[in-house]
């Protein structure tokens, strides 16, 4: 296993980083616009885990691929990036059951990566055919860059990987970063291993409450310079498992590009969010008219609390009926939250995307 040292440097990424998962924290987007965002990281993130490993197709063909028709036959290329977007729904799904890291999960990953594939692809590698050596070899010379661990080795491997997450007290970036690490050099399946490593050390991420609310990509990271991250992963070491890739002798040299690309991916999502939530709050006020934009002026300054129609209707000097049809508008674009009894209305509450975005309303209002 990799063993972790805690360097200087080590920690300043590690602090970055935290400064920007409270940044992110603190801007509030609309249901809306949070989809949507997650939903172009996913296809961005299909599109650049895919490149990495040669996927000829462009971010625009991607797109294309994940909206079309399920029921249509793909090539191979569209399969493999509408495959990486469904295990990261799955994976969506998972984090919030909050699912244990576990052999199972590394397991459903791959099988996701591989849909379609023959059945020899998915799952665990067994033995070759006797002569001939399972290894990752340059597709120029021909030559090995990388002859895993033997594939009786495999369960045991993934065991301690899957024992030292649930148990370690690691950091979780650092936890992530080494889930990454084991998992493309365990080199478990005969094919999808680096799409499962970084699925999986991003679910690490996410449920550890580094994933960013779903925004952003750290695979576009990894793919920006393909040679870099292999060399990083690589460590310089031979290409014999058995010689040193089993416990690195320096992992800070992986651990530190790792955190490096989390840093960068973890400014990126700040800049979307802040840039989001101010289109966000123009595009959310442009529904509402004056009337009801000084209703909403009035509930930031004085309804702090749940309040019901009829006292608004006093303070203002209008008929509850009116308050009412206002109070339907602000719910309806997520201003304030309907509370019901009995199925039907009682009061309102404001919402927590016009609390955590108070100042900004009252200043694009006024």
């Amino acid at each position: 296993m990799m063993k972790v040292i805690l360097t200087n440097e080590i920690l300043r990424y590690i602090t970055d980083i935290d400064k920007n998962r409270y940044k992110v924290s603190s801007v509030k987007l609309s249901k809306n616009i949070v989809n949507k965002l997650r939903k172009n990281s996913k296809k961005m993130s299909s599109f650049a885990s895919n490149k990495i490993e040669g996927n000829p197709l462009s971010e625009k063909q991607v797109d294309e691929v994940i909206d079309r028709d399920e029921r249509k036959h793909f090539l191979k290329p569209e399969q493999e990036v509408r495959n990486y977007f469904l295990a990261l729904n799955y994976l969506e799904k998972q984090a919030k059951k909050k699912e244990k890291f576990s052999t199972k999960l590394i397991l459903d990953v791959q099988k996701y990566v591989e849909k379609g594939a023959s059945r020899e692809k998915i799952g665990l590698r067994g033995p070759t055919v006797p002569g001939v050596l399972f290894a990752v070899y340059d597709s120029k010379t021909g030559n090995p860059d990388y002859i895993p661990p033997e594939y009786c080795d495999v369960p045991d491997l993934l065991d301690e990987l899957v024992d030292y997450v649930n148990t370690t007290d690691d950091h979780p970036l650092l936890v992530a970063a080494a889930v990454h690490y084991q998992l493309v050099t365990i080199h478990p399946f005969e094919d999808g291993n680096g799409r499962t490593a970084r699925l999986l050390s991003g679910y690490i991420l996410d449920i550890n409450g580094y994933g960013f609310n779903g925004i952003g990509s750290l695979e576009e990271y990894f793919a920006y310079d393909v040679n870099e991250y292999y060399e990083s992963i690589q460590m310089g070491l031979p290409a014999l498992y058995y010689s040193g890739r089993n416990n690195p002798p320096h992992p800070e040299i992986w651990i530190k590009y790792f955190l490096r690309m989390v840093l960068l991916y973890s400014n990126k999502v700040c800049e979307l969010s802040e840039s989001s939530n101010a289109d966000d709050l123009k595009g959310s006020l442009s529904y509402l008219k004056s009337k009801e934009k000084e209703l909403l002026l009035l509930l930031l300054d004085k309804y702090r609390c749940e309040f019901t129609p009829i006292e608004v209707s006093r303070e203002i000097g209008v008929t509850n009926k009116t308050v009412i049809n206002r109070l339907a508008v602000l719910a309806k674009n997520g201003f304030v939250i309907p509370h019901i009894v009995n199925q039907r209305i009682r009061s309102y509450e404001l919402s927590e995307f016009s609390r955590k975005n108070e100042k900004d309303l009252k200043r694009l209002i006024g």
